[in-house]
Formats: C-alpha cells, structure tokens, sequence
C-alpha cells in the first residue's frame, strides 16, 4: 500500500481506496493559450491562474501535478461549481462521466486580464511533464 500526503492540503490518498482517475498526475491545456501546464518536475513550469465562473482565482507557481492550484484543489471546485458537495471524488466523477454530463469547468489562464468562460481546458496528455507529440 502506497501513502501519499500532499502538505498543502493535509490530506492523504492510499492506492488501496481509489478508483479510476483517483490516482496519478493532471495537467491540462491553458484556456487563453492552450500551451499545456507543466509540473515543477519538468522545469518548463511557468504561474498558472485558475479561475472559476465567480471571479476567485488561485495562482499556482510550482504545480506538482496533483490538480492543487494556490491550496485549491481543482476537482473540488469543479464539484462546487456544479452545484455538488465540495468533494474531489464528486469532481472527478463528473469530468469523467459516461456519457459526458455537461458541467461548468475552471478556466486555466496565463494572465488575470483573461475572462472565465464557459469552456473545457483541454486534458494534456503528457500529465504536465511529457510532451505529447513524443507519446
């Protein structure tokens, strides 16, 4: 059994109790650029902005692939946004529902100067650190 504390938000995972896209590195495309959001590990990681359809924003940056973005966690506030118990399980089984239930999504953005708009961020394939086209 594999533990893992991430210190920012106190809260630890075990591979024993998660499903599916539970575990494992997100990264995405920015909204404004759709350049992907490099993790820390990669050494291309530049100042992520998320932002939600309220106008709070969260800066990330040193994002460790873990969808943590200034202490908020993306899948949390995917669920809030929706109108569902701030949850990163009820987050994550929406944005990857069968069907695909529609949904609002936090933008990822470059600069705070960008508006949110009612659009998905792109999945980056590389998880952040690979570039896709060498997949």
């Amino acid at each position: 059994m594999t533990t893992r504390l991430h210190d920012k938000q106190n809260y630890t995972t075990t591979n024993s109790n998660m499903k599916g896209n539970d575990m494992g590195m997100f990264s995405w495309h920015n909204t404004d650029t759709d350049e992907p959001i490099w993790n820390v590990y990669s050494g291309k990681n530049t100042t992520v902005y998320m932002i939600d359809d309220k106008g709070k924003s969260w800066a990330e940056d040193r994002y460790e692939g873990y969808g943590v973005f200034g202490g908020k966690d993306y899948y949390e506030l995917l669920a809030e946004m929706n109108g569902l118990p701030s949850c990163r399980g009820e987050g994550i089984s929406l944005a990857y529902s069968k069907p695909p239930k529609p949904h609002f999504a936090p933008n990822f953005v470059t600069s705070l100067d960008v508006d949110w708009r009612d659009v998905k961020s792109r999945d980056h394939d590389g998880q952040g650190y690979f570039d896709e086209a060498a997949e």
